[in-house]
Formats: structure tokens, sequence, C-alpha cells
């Protein structure tokens, strides 16, 4: 309640005394007193829910009143799952450079993250590699999005021209964690054969940790292509010739079918839908370098 009071700029008793007269207009309590501390009763989380969808209208509202007048001004949320942002700022930077006064608010997070923030309405346009299925959403494809295993130049396999699935059973792995895009290509990719769990060496939230244990002959990774364009580049790390792969994704913008995009919004979405694809990253697959 401190900080609630704080960020409303009032005195915790001012907060208090005016959330007692609308539990009492409601007829219904708000908050309940649990552990020693104050909560949401099911009640409060309406009202939380109903407040950030008036929030919601009324920022929209301004947006388009803004767009009207064709000034293309507003804010646009925009979340990455995280490999994307291997390449999204420089698309995201050259759409700042067309449209300077739109406001882009950018948010990274795993692929859990950003579906998420869009059940919520905490964002406007997502930048990810597969659509939720459980709630509606409009969604368009702005590239392909490769996943291939690498390993570092030293290891074993590099220079092998074929390489069956079974041949990486036996091999340590290098895994994102639970719940990332990159971990259920990895459990697709195997599934219906068993990686041991004591193959998994390392599991980390991070791609750049994921290279770098890679690099330093930790194991072999699936990971997306577009994460690893400077390493290949350079020889730091080779793509392996394995059958099946790369596994062939697409790149999508999407946002909540229920809401639409405002003036500015909507030149985001077509700038991200039109122009995407000549931002992703151009990583030569099947080449060891």
């Amino acid at each position: 309640m401190v900080k609630a009071a704080e960020a409303l700029c009032v005195t915790p008793a001012a907060l208090t005394t005016r959330v007692k007269l609308l539990e009492a207009d409601l007829g219904l309590r708000l908050f309940e007193r649990f552990e020693g501390r104050w909560r949401l009763t099911e009640a409060g989380k309406e009202v939380v829910a109903a407040a950030a969808r008036i929030d919601n209208v009324v920022s929209d509202l301004l947006d388009t009143l803004r767009g009207t007048n064709e000034l293309l001004t507003g804010r646009v949320r925009i979340s990455l799952v995280s490999t994307a942002k291997y390449f999204a700022p420089r698309l995201f930077a050259a759409f700042m450079k067309k449209y300077q006064k739109i406001d882009l608010r950018i948010s990274i997070g795993s692929h859990r993250d950003v579906v998420s923030w869009l059940r919520d309405y905490e964002t406007d346009i997502a930048l990810m590699g597969c659509p939720p299925q459980d709630f509606g959403v409009s969604s368009e494809p702005i590239g392909l999005h490769p996943y291939v295993i690498i390993a570092s130049p030293d290891h074993p396999l590099v220079g092998k021209a074929q390489i069956i699935k079974e041949e990486l059973l036996n091999q340590d792995f290098v895994v994102r964690e639970e719940g990332s895009g990159t971990r259920s290509m990895f459990e697709y990719f195997f599934s219906g054969l068993a990686v041991r769990s004591h193959k998994v060496r390392i599991q980390t939230a991070s791609n750049e940790a994921v290279k770098q244990a890679v690099m330093a002959g930790l194991g072999l990774s699936l990971i997306s292509a577009h994460t690893i364009e400077a390493e290949v580049t350079s020889g730091r790390l080779v793509i392996l010739h394995v059958d099946d792969l790369p596994i062939m994704r697409e790149w999508y913008a999407v946002h909540r079918s229920d809401r639409l995009l405002q003036p500015a919004g909507r030149t985001v979405w077509e700038f991200m839908v039109t122009m995407g694809n000549d931002f992703l990253p151009k990583v030569e697959i099947g080449l060891s370098v």
C-alpha cells in the first residue's frame, strides 16, 4: 500500500480511505490480509483487470485521435522472444529512422513470457516463432527461421558429410531452459529418441551462454541459425551436417485479434511484415566453416 501511494503521489492514509470508499460503493471487499500482507480478493482482481482494459481503451483513443491528423505519433508496445534480439534491433532502428514520432517500447523475454504479455494485453505486437493457440491472435509470417545443430570447430563430428540423428544420442548437449521456443525445437527434433538426461550438461536461459559453452567444447546444441551468424562467419562455431536439419520454421508478427491496432501500431505492423525478411541474418546452412 505504501509503494502504491508513492506511485500515486498520495499518502497511504488517503489511499486507504479511497479503497474503503470504493469497497463501500461496491459492497465487496477488494483486499484481504494474508500472512501479514495485503492481497487482492477475486473481486479485487476483476477490478484491476477492468482498470487495465479501461487504460488500454483510453490509450487507443488517444492514439486514434493523434493518427486522424496523420501525425503518425503514439506509443506502440512490442515484445520479442529473446532469439529475435539478434536481428530485431536493426529492423526497429530502420523503422524509427523513418517514423521518428512513433514511440516504441520494446520488451524481450522467453516464448512463455511473450505469450503471457499477449494474453494479458500487456503488449500490442509480438515478434515470435510460434503464435499462441489458446486465445485469439492475428499473425503474419515475415521470413524463414532455421534451426541447426552447432559444435566447436575441433569436435569429432565436424567435417562428416552425413550424420544420422541416432549418432547424436551419446553426445553431450547444451540446451535452453524449459518453456523457450528453442527448447521446444530440441524436444521436437529428438521426439521418439531417448536423449539421456546425464548428457544434458548445461541448461541456460541465454543463447549467449549456449554459444559460449559450445565454443568451449562442453557439448553440441540445437539452436536458431539466426543467433550464430557472427560465430559461424568467424569460424568459432560450426554447423553440423545432420539428417533432417535444418528444421525450418517461420518468424511471425502477432497481435491479439480482439484488439484493433491503432494508426501507429498498424504502421509498425506493416513495416514488420513487408520489411522484416530483409533484416534476417544470412547464414549459409549446411557448410562447415
